[in-house]
């Protein structure tokens, strides 16, 4: 027989042996594909789609787990740019300052909280409002925030954000004493676990926007904030920037820079 023939559907055995194959390649990619994906994902995938994306390893889109489906997608409603802020000069501020009368109980007189809350003086405006939308809209889930901001319109919000970044933050008197000696997380990082230099995002020469200045910020109330984004429970940093720095630290290395930020 020659290799022609061989090697042709006219030769019934070379026709099965292709249709063989065949089948067991399209039985291995529905397997690989498609049942393993789904069966491993706990439900999450919405589509064939999406299953045999993960399967190929490309990342799946970002649930935000205790959010409405329409608000799973993305961490924030905003749209985080360096221009982002339009304050409107001395009008926007006053109007803050009337606004801010109704926040003094938890974030003090003039925006330096001495009840374990954030300092909002000196905060960058970005960064204030976008956590009032964030509050808002349930993006960062707050029983006490969400009723107050509930009733703010996006104008009300930068008129807010602008007056309390035009504060000069005032002295706490019993302020812990100063952390002589900077923690390697804030000076470099981790490289070997992919942890980024907090410095790169919160040094206050960065002017990253959006991003709040922690400075004299109250120890509980960081160490907290820290461990909620690494356990999950809090999910509004774009892009997922705070829960991949925070992932992989302990215990200690939280309480560490809670400890050295608190301090400055």
């Amino acid at each position: 027989m020659t290799t022609e023939k061989t090697f042709s559907f006219r030769n019934r055995w070379f026709t099965v042996s292709v249709g063989i194959l065949a089948l067991i390649a399209l039985l291995a990619a529905l397997v690989g594909f498609v049942w393993l994906p789904k069966a491993h994902a706990r439900n999450a995938m919405a589509s064939l789609w999406e299953a045999i994306c993960s399967a190929a390893g490309a990342p799946a889109p970002f649930q935000g787990a205790g959010l409405p489906a329409e608000q799973q997608r993305f961490p924030t409603s905003v749209i985080v740019n360096a221009n982002m802020m339009d304050v409107n000069g001395g009008a926007s501020i006053g109007k803050g300052a009337t606004l801010a009368m109704a926040c003094t109980m938890c974030h003090g007189a003039r925006g330096t909280s001495p009840a374990g809350t954030p300092h909002l003086a000196g905060q960058p405006a970005s960064a204030t409002y976008k956590q009032l939308r964030d509050f808002a809209s349930g993006h960062r889930p707050s029983a006490i925030m969400r009723p107050l901001v509930m009733e703010l319109s996006d104008q009300d919000m930068r008129d807010l954000a602008a007056y309390y970044a035009s504060l000069e933050r005032e002295r706490i008197a019993d302020i812990a004493p100063s952390v002589h000696e900077t923690p390697r997380l804030v000076r470099n990082g981790d490289p070997m676990r992919s942890i980024g230099a907090c410095s790169s995002c919160h040094s206050p020469h960065a002017r990253r926007p959006a991003t709040p200045v922690l400075e004299g910020i109250s120890e509980t109330y960081l160490r907290d904030q820290l461990h909620a984004f690494r356990d999950g429970r809090r999910a509004n940093d774009i892009n997922r920037q705070m829960r991949n720095a925070v992932r992989k630290l302990s215990d200690a290395e939280i309480a560490e820079l809670a400890k050295y930020y608190a301090a400055r």
